[in-house]
């Protein structure tokens, strides 16, 4: 599902619809359809072309801020620990406190970095200069761009082939 400029809501995750959501929403004349499955829906009065990627006909303002989450602090580092720089899934990541909680620190995107288990177990509670361990990158607040842009770089498991002119259209070129 595309916004009203033709851009996905969401990269990562990437906004999809189930296809009853599609239909539904192709009656009621709030998406234009700009793709379709070759399979096909019948009701008794009518048959129809599955839509496979389908854009709103209003714009929806995405937020200039994203919102604090561990999911979104992952996708800021692009799902690699801050300290050794190791790439994982999402469930074998913790978020560690650069300036640890019970020495003050807040649980705020200017002091929370993505960690792999045993960084974040070898860092423990400890000052970075205590340690020797200095995030990579500085923590900061992301625009929700930068997240969307991060997670271009993640595409879903499975994607159609009807939906790629529209997820990296303005991607470069292969040679």
């Amino acid at each position: 599902m595309l916004n009203a400029d033709f851009r996905p809501l969401s990269y990562f995750p990437l906004s999809v619809w189930s296809w009853q959501d599609a239909v539904k929403a192709v009656f009621l004349d709030r998406v234009s359809v700009l793709n379709e499955y070759d399979h096909e829906v019948h009701s008794p009065s009518l048959t129809m072309r599955l839509p496979s990627v389908i854009a709103l006909k209003d714009y929806i303002a995405t937020s200039r801020r994203p919102a604090f989450t561990r999911f979104n602090v992952f996708l800021r580092d692009a799902f690699a620990c801050q300290y050794c720089n190791a790439r994982s899934p999402a469930p074998d990541l913790t978020f560690d406190h650069v300036i640890p909680r019970s020495r003050g620190g807040r649980t705020t995107w200017e002091n929370v970095v993505t960690a792999c288990g045993a960084c974040n177990l070898r860092k423990g509670s400890r000052l970075p200069r205590e340690c020797r361990m200095f995030p990579l990158a500085e923590p900061c607040q992301p625009s929700t761009w930068e997240l969307q842009e991060n997670g271009r770089a993640f595409p879903p498991n499975y994607l159609h082939e009807s939906w790629r002119d529209y997820l990296y259209w303005d991607s470069e070129l292969e040679s």
